[in-house]
């Protein structure tokens, strides 16, 4: 169950998600009229865009809107739309995007060769008028038609963007500059609105080419998956899209190729080189029975496989759709980014309006006024505001999902930097999670009696010890079970043939006022899990115990020991027994250890701790550990986890390395810091050049110099992210 209460199957019913690919837009204000636009469609529950993605994320009721509605609203506010699915939408959108990034670098490059010689007269080299006016011209109203566009469609919905200043401030220099040559009096301008649109126009082309490096970590992931799959039919291979192929297929996959869905080796052998995937760095080996992924690339064998899942349902669709949605949600301070960009614009504007009447009215200077208010309308444009948020978060989200660290959403990285308790499970998170058994005694009964019977119970169960218990058991004749009852944090209950049994630990003993084994004790203390089979009926009766021993991932200490690098306070919740908990936190360094915890202890431990003030994260990896992932503030799965826990996580590590716990704290950590830099230098940049502007310290094409380089900064500075690398992990290739 996740955390809002809603098994998934009941939020596929209740909600819906559609993406949309979004045109047009300049400026954090662009994108908050599309999102109103989008919001404001009946059926709609929530709409979020991302500037610097150019995409829409829209959740909708079952029966909600339609992608055409949804695409007709935002072009009623003025931009353009596409719907974001399959693979040859998404190759066409991102052709579409690739074209456009062309065609802006040629217009830079054709603006910069007639703006150039406007400043020929800044060198004492005269510049006729009327050349000066042919050379401007096509800069204004031809490379500079795409302001005049947007500020038509801004103003037509109510609204006012960066296009509408910068259409207004040159609009303003241009029209001072020719009436001055037609009437051959008065200073001209030409320079400050040419140079203003090819400086922005060169800012937007660094922007876009630094926002496609930004997302390179998605891009990847989508570039993962293959179009055809080679498809055994009656005898004999045929290739077919991927699209088409369907659960129980069998898939040939040679060596060198991509494999195309998830599924099952039925024969060959070969190691697959997973790290684009996971994060890890070396090729895994993969015999029969073994699980392959859609993405991964086969080595050196030829892999015979049974199709368990494909396309959206595949792990690395499941990947893309998450990685999709983190980056298209918004963090919690771009609430205040957004309520600044729904007035920035006006406010600017009549910034630029009292700066032309104060000199007018004061310094009587109207000229020197009307140059002002054209750098206070330049040099404010809100681009680097849009972006400071959302081009962190992208490459802080690539950044970790390269590492095989997935991120539900922005959120995720505004409470994980809060963090300062860390409460690790045990089994499979600090272990290897494939405990086997060691010792099996029965009293008054045969071993194999008890093997038979305890694997009997546990068949249908996926817990570790049952996946133990079963392989020692093999080639014993195993009984239906009936009436089985699960006892969270204690064992199993349930009918072999015509009498009750329990399997479990000392509390489910006590609950039928049994008593452990003697031997227990002896096994405990030697650091292995003890698990009692008892019958029930026609009175309670102690027939056996079966002992297992669990291994310590090598990586364990490290990753303990890299938690507390970070300041954090480290704890082991296990329902495992106190000796074996006891052993594992000396072993690890874990001063705070609690042991024989059912899952409500848990959540109810960690409960305790939020009302003592900590911030808590918890990781986990079973069935066991739903509630206390959802009731942390944090939840952190380990990958190859249960469905639950996945659900209930905010972050999921693609593969059991525990080292990498710290590594999602630490680049939480990093990404919000970027957030918070590139914030502070947004708002102090506008901050300190609009006063400058308006006393007439910056000339408007220094302005638009300094507009487009804080866009292109603020992206340069979150790309820094790409970079990262987690801490005391193996670094994917």
């Amino acid at each position: 169950m996740s955390p809002d209460g809603l098994g998934a199957r009941d939020r596929a019913v209740e909600e819906t998600a559609i993406d949309l690919a979004i045109g047009g837009m300049t400026c954090a204000t662009c994108a908050g009229r599309v999102e109103r636009a989008l919001a404001a469609v009946p059926g709609v529950r929530e709409a979020a865009v991302n500037l610097a993605t150019e995409q829409a994320h829209i959740s909708v009721t079952g029966h909600g809107p339609t992608p055409a509605a949804l695409i007709a609203a935002v072009e009623a506010a003025g931009y353009e739309a596409l719907p974001i699915g399959g693979v040859a939408e998404e190759a066409s959108i991102a052709a579409e995007i690739a074209g456009r990034e062309h065609a802006l670098g040629r217009s830079v490059a054709v603006a910069a060769a007639l703006s150039l010689p406007l400043l020929l007269p800044m060198a004492g080299i005269d510049l006729p008028g009327w050349l000066a006016l042919l050379l401007a011209t096509p800069v204004q109203f031809v490379i500079g038609a795409r302001f005049y566009r947007g500020a038509w469609r801004a103003l037509r919905a109510g609204s006012a963007n960066m296009d509408v200043l910068v259409a207004l401030g040159t609009s303003a220099a241009y029209g001072m500059s020719a009436v001055a040559v037609l009437t051959a009096s008065g200073p001209r301008y030409f320079e400050a609105g040419a140079m203003v649109i090819t400086l922005v126009l060169l800012g937007k082309w660094l922007e876009g080419r630094a926002k496609q490096a930004a997302g390179s970590a998605i891009r990847a992931l989508m570039a993962l998956r293959p179009e055809t799959a080679r498809v055994e039919e009656q005898g004999a291979i045929a290739a077919r899209p991927v699209a088409l192929v369907r659960p129980g297929d069998i898939v040939v996959i040679r060596p060198g190729e991509r494999v195309p869905v998830d599924g099952r080796v039925l024969s060959g052998e070969s190691s697959v080189d997973e790290s684009l995937l996971t994060g890890e760095s070396r090729p895994l080996a993969k015999a029969p029975g073994a699980l392959v992924m859609a993405g991964t690339v086969n080595g050196e064998g030829l892999l015979r496989v049974a199709t368990e899942a494909v396309g959206g349902a595949s792990r690395l669709g499941g990947i893309i759709s998450l990685v999709s949605r983190a980056l298209s949600s918004k963090a919690p301070v771009q609430r205040l980014v957004d309520q600044v960009a729904a007035v920035f614009v006006p406010v600017v504007v009549g910034i630029a309006v009292l700066t032309f009447v104060l000199w007018w009215g004061l310094a009587h200077d109207p000229g020197r006024g009307w140059i002002a208010a054209v750098a206070v309308l330049v040099i404010a444009c809100p681009c680097a505001l849009g972006l400071a948020t959302p081009a962190a978060l992208i490459a802080g989200i690539g950044a970790a999902a390269r590492a095989g660290i997935l991120i539900r959403d922005a959120e995720t990285l505004e409470i994980a930097h809060r963090i300062d308790t860390v409460a690790l499970d045990k089994t499979g998170t600090l272990t290897e999670g494939r405990p086997v058994v060691g010792v099996v005694q029965g009293f008054g009964v045969s071993e194999a009696e008890v093997l038979r019977l305890a694997a009997s119970l546990q068949r249908a169960s996926t817990h570790p010890l049952a996946h133990a218990v079963l392989a020692r058991a093999e080639g014993l004749d195993l009984e239906p079970v009936t009436a089985l009852e699960n006892r969270p944090g204690r064992g199993l209950i349930g009918c072999v043939g015509e009498r009750q049994y329990a399997l479990g630990n000392a509390r489910l003993l006590a609950e039928y006022g049994l008593d452990p084994a003697p031997a227990a004790a002896a096994r405990e203390s030697a650091g292995e899990t003890v698990m009692h089979l008892a019958a029930l009926e026609p009175t309670p009766r102690l027939l056996g115990l079966i002992a297992a021993r669990d291994t310590l991932r090598p990586e364990a200490a490290e990753a303990v020991a890299a938690l507390r690098r970070l300041g954090l306070h480290v704890a082991l919740l296990s329902g495992d027994n106190a000796v074996s908990v006891q052993s594992v936190a000396r072993a690890l360094g874990i001063d705070a250890a609690e042991a024989g915890m059912t899952p409500e202890d848990k959540a109810a431990k960690i409960t305790a701790w939020q009302r003592a003030g900590r911030h808590v994260a918890m990781v986990g990896d079973g069935v066991n550990d739903a509630p206390a992932l959802a009731a942390a503030d944090l939840g952190i799965a380990v990958g190859g986890g249960a469905d639950a826990a996945l659900a209930a996580a905010g972050i999921t590590l693609m593969r059991p390395d525990p080292r990498l716990v710290a590594a999602a704290i630490a680049i939480a950590r990093r990404a919000r810091g970027k957030i918070r830099q590139n914030l502070f230098w947004a708002f102090f940049y506008n901050l300190l050049g609009l006063p400058l502007a308006g006393f007439g310290l910056l000339s408007p094409v220094i302005a638009g110099a300094a507009m487009a380089l804080s866009s292109v900064s603020v992206v340069s500075n979150a790309l820094l992210l790409r970079r990262w690398r987690p801490p005391g992990a193996v670094a994917p290739r």
